[in-house]
């Protein structure tokens, strides 16, 4: 397992503060795997109340349609973990928090042997402007769910970078 598993990224952290503040952008975020953890990261560098907008943190399919509204016809068939869920929930809590960025993020961080999961994985996709930038599945080795978390939470960071190194558009109004 690749990046830290024993918290934040902060030189990521500050990257993406940077570079959102610079181009004067905003971002939100929906999370179920990582519970609350890319909210957080989101949250700690100086100047986040400049373009962090808030987040949602939905664990089953009812919090996930209700709010985000996902399709819950392919989220009942994949229990709520695909990149289709992640493309849906990123682009979702965007237009619910009228922010340029949208990340969604769903998985495991920890096996399910009651319904087969033995392999930790989360699924994830970046927004920006409605359209998607980025989407992805990320395996994590066996580790605490908190370690698994945290690993997750700075693969999505480091993503983040990529896509706002990349000249994808202007702030929206």
């Amino acid at each position: 397992m690749q990046g830290s598993t024993t918290g934040f990224n902060k030189d990521l952290q500050d990257k993406v503060a940077k570079a959102l503040v610079t181009k004067q952008q905003t971002i939100a975020v929906a999370e179920s795997v990582t519970a609350g953890n890319l909210q957080t990261a989101l949250s700690l560098p100086e100047g986040a109340s400049l373009f962090f907008q808030g987040g949602l943190t939905t664990y089953n399919i009812t919090q996930k349609v209700r709010h985000l509204d996902v399709y819950p016809v392919h989220a009942l068939a994949c229990n709520c973990v695909s990149e289709q869920v992640a493309k849906e929930m990123a682009c979702n809590v965007s237009n619910l928090f009228k922010a340029d960025w949208g990340i969604g993020i769903t998985g495991y961080a920890a096996p399910l042997p009651e319904k087969a999961i033995n392999e930790l994985f989360a699924c994830y996709a970046i927004f920006f402007n409605e359209k998607c930038v980025i989407t992805g599945t990320v395996k994590a080795e066996m580790a605490s769910p908190l370690e698994v978390r945290y690993f997750y939470t700075n693969h999505v960071l480091e993503q983040l970078c990529k896509a706002l190194r990349k000249p994808v558009g202007k702030k929206t109004t």
